[in-house]
């Protein structure tokens, strides 16, 4: 059973920072290449960071790039995403999944909810 929990979202204020975590069971995450996704209330969900399998190489929006870090510990089958410098923009829902894995996309997790505001 493909399982993504997401944590560590909250309410913070501009500037400030959090780190969120996505722990994932049911396939071989070590593998598998990884992504945060984030969605506002009203919008489509938008890639935000992705790392490969073994974190060799990243890529993130532009919109948080020198901002967000993403990682990975392959041994606890866990992503992380490090925000720091956060905006009010930044608010919304975030996710994780298998950005390539056609079957894991089928699998969504709660997310966790991250809200930027003074």
């Amino acid at each position: 059973q493909v399982r993504l929990v997401e944590s560590g979202g909250g309410l913070v204020q501009p500037g400030g920072s959090l780190r969120l975590s996505c722990a994932a069971s049911g396939f071989t995450f070590s593998i598998t290449d990884m992504s945060w996704y984030r969605q506002a209330p009203g919008k489509e969900r938008e890639l935000v960071a992705t790392i490969t399998a073994f974190g060799r190489n990243t890529n993130y929006a532009d919109s948080v790039k020198g901002r967000f870090t993403i990682s990975r510990d392959n041994a606890k089958n866990t992503l992380y995403l490090q925000m720091n410098s956060l905006k009010p923009e930044d608010t919304g829902v975030y996710f994780c999944n298998a950005p390539t894995s056609l079957r894991l996309r089928n699998y969504w997790g709660q997310g966790t909810q991250v809200t930027v505001s003074s």
